[in-house]
């Protein structure tokens, strides 16, 4: 069986809209430039607060891609 490495990161998704919006705007935008994408485990949610009222859902994701040896 073949040996395989993943690289874990940490990302960052923001929305006005909901914590699941801000989990989607991390892992597309991710998907931008990283190859590969397994698994992105939501692992903390937060919201800023603006004059009594939420204005911004965060979603912290731990994402894991296949990591590739150089050339």
């Amino acid at each position: 069986m073949e040996s395989r490495v993943y690289k874990v990161i940490e990302l960052v998704g923001t929305s006005s809209e909901s914590w699941e919006a801000a989990t989607r705007a991390a892992v597309e935008t991710a998907s931008k430039t990283l190859r590969d994408l397994r698994i992105a485990e939501v692992v903390k949610l937060d919201a800023t607060i603006d004059d009594r009222k939420v204005a911004l859902f965060r979603a912290r994701l731990s994402v894991s891609f296949k990591y590739e040896e150089p050339d």
